[in-house]
């Protein structure tokens, strides 16, 4: 018999955490009855379609393969089975905003032509990669490979032992055990002490700190251990999910429908009241009385707005003091003609980014010189655009908070636009066909996100592991959380593994 046959479970919130546990509980035989705010399941990985133009409008990078993998292999399918994946080469194109030419460099006309500019392509082949890093510092090409043996290492323990098993109280450390597994891992001091102690180079030090951007922090707050990070990106390879991220949600959402999972687009959730067994989640369309509720909106939303004083596990001050993700400043520009310049995969980095990181996290502020993203699908896919046009989304990492009006916007909007001409040679400002924004105030309306953070909680050493807030409810018995919030954080993949957890939490109690 299957250990939930019988029991009914509403899930709100149908993002990539959301529709995972939706799996898992199907699965072990419960009634699911997934219902989602917005019009569509996916969360922050919402789909954006104006004439001809498909933009994902949130995450846009397929990274951590494995996990996606064990996903589906847990229902006895495999990702094919839903979706096609390309590997991106480049994985991604980097211009740094200073041209300085790097340090090892002669003065022959290769060098000199790719020093120009300062355009770096990170690729699949590691040994390219190595030159890459010799031409910045003598040395560095063999020093990375020391790096990634390091990255690969707190990968393959961190996921095994840290990630994938819950360790949410103090107590589950203070096991012998788990001391040995975490022995020789890189657990504390920051990414910028880390790799600095391999790389002096600063354009060096960038490259292996990007990714930070994926956990919401910077060099400085965000714990040495996530130099796993670079494993992922340099080891397992950065892939394209053929018609961009919202075919990895249809394709979690379909393996729901197998399992019997029930969708139900535009319905929020306004209280939840009750307990386990009797519980009542009241939404415009009238209530629903599950035996058991997991929410997957942000966690802040749930206690906050959700549920009464007496129910929730943090008070106000508790939110007011955490650190956030940064917000960002989004635009999704449909262009005529072809942004060659551009890799599907590109970012623009300051030399000196210390500003910009101070600007979200110091003294938050719109940055005057900041690092941004950019995402061109249309060169790896030609259904996102149509013929004769590109498809391009510009993100720019700002603080959760700030200020936001459309004044303040379109001036943004066009230094930035004018930021990406100066530095990547691409100038779209006169074949721009379709334009829409995304910014603070958006993420706060439409994902109920705490400060219009566009992530949740960041990966500071006192907001990992055990110090995010927990799966299970404090105080109301069988409401559960699953999502960037709670552990193991933020990202796609980390969301899919909360999904598991937060059905390893119900089966555990249900048992």
């Amino acid at each position: 018999m299957q250990a939930l046959a019988g029991e009914s479970v509403v899930v709100i919130g149908g993002g990539i955490g959301g529709l995972s546990t939706a799996c898992y509980l199907a699965d072990a035989g419960a009634d699911v009855h997934v219902i989602e705010k917005n019009e569509q399941l996916g969360g922050r990985a919402s789909r954006l379609e104006i004439d001809g133009f498909e933009f994902d409008m949130g995450p846009s990078w397929y990274l951590m393969p494995d996990v996606f993998e064990r996903f589906f292999g847990d229902f006895d399918r495999t990702p094919s089975d839903y979706y096609r994946l390309t590997q991106l080469d480049p994985h991604y194109r980097i211009f740094f905003k200073d041209s300085a030419e790097r340090s090892s460099a002669d003065d022959t006309s290769e060098r000199s032509s790719r020093a120009h500019g300062d355009r770096v392509d990170v690729t699949p082949d590691l040994e390219r990669t190595k030159e890459v890093f010799e031409e910045y510092e003598d040395g560095a090409g063999e020093t990375l490979e020391r790096y990634l043996e390091k990255s690969r290492e707190n990968y393959e323990v961190g996921m095994k032992h840290f990630v994938y098993e819950d360790r949410s109280r103090l107590r589950d450390y203070l096991d012998l055990d788990v001391a040995r597994q975490a022995r020789g891992l890189t657990l504390l001091g920051s990414m910028q002490d880390h790799v600095e102690n391999y790389f002096e180079h600063p354009k060096l030090q960038q490259i292996m700190q990007y990714t930070l951007v994926f956990l919401g922090g910077s060099p400085k707050n965000t714990p040495a251990l996530y130099n796993l990070m670079s494993h992922v990106d340099f080891n397992l390879g950065v892939w394209y999910p053929e018609g961009g991220m919202k075919s990895v949600v249809d394709g979690i959402a379909e393996l729901g429908r197998e399992l019997g999972v029930e969708y139900d687009t535009g319905r929020p959730a306004t209280a939840i009241k009750g307990r386990e067994g009797a519980f009542l989640v009241e939404t415009p369309e009238g209530q629903l009385r599950p035996d058991l509720v997991v929410s997957n909106t942000d966690y802040a939303h749930t206690e906050q707005d959700l549920l009464k004083p007496e129910q929730r596990g943090y008070d106000a001050d508790y939110w007011e003091s955490r650190t956030y993700a940064p917000s960002a400043f989004l635009l999704y520009l449909g262009v005529e003609g072809d942004v060659d310049e551009l890799a599907h995969h590109t970012l623009v980095l300051p030399t000196d980014w210390e500003d910009h990181f101070d600007s979200i996290f110091e003294e938050p502020a719109w940055p005057d010189d900041p690092a941004y993203y950019l995402c061109v699908p249309s060169e790896t896919d030609d259904d996102v655009a149509p013929d004769g046009h590109s498809n391009l989304f510009v993100l720019v990492p700002i603080a959760p908070g700030l200020e936001d009006t459309p004044e303040i916007r379109d001036q943004y909007r066009d230094e930035i636009l004018a930021d990406i001409a100066e530095h990547t040679g691409t100038d779209v400002r006169d074949r721009i066909v379709v334009e829409e924004q995304f910014c603070i105030d958006d993420f706060a309306s439409r994902y109920n996100s705490y400060d219009g953070t566009a992530l949740g909680l960041a990966h500071t050493l006192r907001q990992t592991a055990l110090f995010r807030p927990p799966h299970r409810s404090k105080e109301v018995d069988g409401l559960y959380f699953v999502g960037g919030d709670t552990t193991p954080g933020i990202g796609v993949p980390m969301c899919l593994i909360s999904g598991e957890l937060t059905a390893e939490k119900i089966l555990e109690d249900r048992g």
